[in-house]
Formats: structure tokens, C-alpha cells, sequence
């Protein structure tokens, strides 16, 4: 099973600054409480190959993740996929638009697929997901005007 979830937002900042902040992964923390820890391969700048590792917190549990960068066009799009061996991995990205006045529309998506008995799982988590994917464009909001 599989589905999709998705959000959009209007950020108080430039296109190309919301892409710098949103293609280095290395921010997720400050807006995804559920991301504990992460680390980017290799350093310097996000390319299409760089890969990041994290530890994060689902349900009460900790799992390792890891997603490649896919896609990178500056300053429109970031696309991701996971790697990871969980029960639910997740592919998906962002899409900016530059608005008026120096602001950025982001619509920030994800496909969650479950996984042998990930697939009982897909459903929780999409509603979850779902649910809380309004909050999630705030805190992405924030995060960015706040950097």
C-alpha cells in the first residue's frame, strides 16, 4: 500500500534563499520534531547523489533513515527518495514558486510505501501524516523566516 500526502505554504522570503535552506537537508530538525539527528554525504553542496542519514523518532520507536537526492533544479525543485530497508520509506520533494514581493509558495510532498508489514502501517501513518501536514507547512514557515 501507498499514498500521498501533501501541503502547501507561503514563506516571507526569496526563492532562492528558501531553496538553499530547503536542499540542505541538514535543516529537517528545526522544523520535523521527529528528526533527532542527520548528516549529509558528501560535504559541501546538495548535487543530485548526495545522500543523508538520519535517526529519527516514529511511534516511539527510533529508525535509521537515509535518502539520496534525486533531483536539483535550482531554484525550483528538490526531490529525495529513501533508501532505507523500515517498513514505511517515503519519496517525494518540494516545489517552489517565487511570488509578489520577494515571498516563495513551497508545496512540500511525500509518497509513504509500506513494506511486507509496513503495509498495515501505510494507512496510520498517512492519516497522521495528513493530518498533521498543515502544521508541518508552518513549521517549515517559520523555520525558514526564522534562519
Amino acid at each position: 500500500m501507498s499514498g500521498l500526502f501533501e501541503t502547501s505554504v507561503e514563506v516571507d522570503r526569496p526563492v532562492e534563499e528558501v531553496f538553499a535552506y530547503l536542499a540542505d537537508g541538514r535543516h529537517d530538525p528545526e522544523f520535523s520534531p521527529r528528526v533527532l539527528e542527520i548528516t549529509k554525504t558528501p560535504d559541501g553542496p546538495t548535487a543530485v547523489g548526495t545522500v543523508f542519514r538520519s535517526t529519527v523518532k516514529d511511534a516511539g520507536m527510533k529508525t535509521s533513515r537515509r535518502f539520496r537526492i534525486t533531483g536539483l533544479e535550482a531554484p525550483r525543485t528538490v526531490r529525495w527518495t529513501e533508501e532505507s530497508k523500515n517498513l514505511v520509506t517515503a519519496e517525494g520533494g518540494y516545489d517552489l514558486e517565487a511570488l509578489p514581493d520577494g515571498r516563495t509558495r513551497v508545496r512540500i510532498f511525500n509518497t509513504l510505501e509500506g513494506h511486507g508489514l509496513g503495509k498495515l502501517l501505510t494507512g496510520p501513518a498517512l492519516r497522521a501524516a495528513r493530518k498533521d501536514a498543515p502544521d508541518f507547512g508552518r513549521r517549515i514557515k517559520a523555520a525558514i523566516e526564522g534562519s
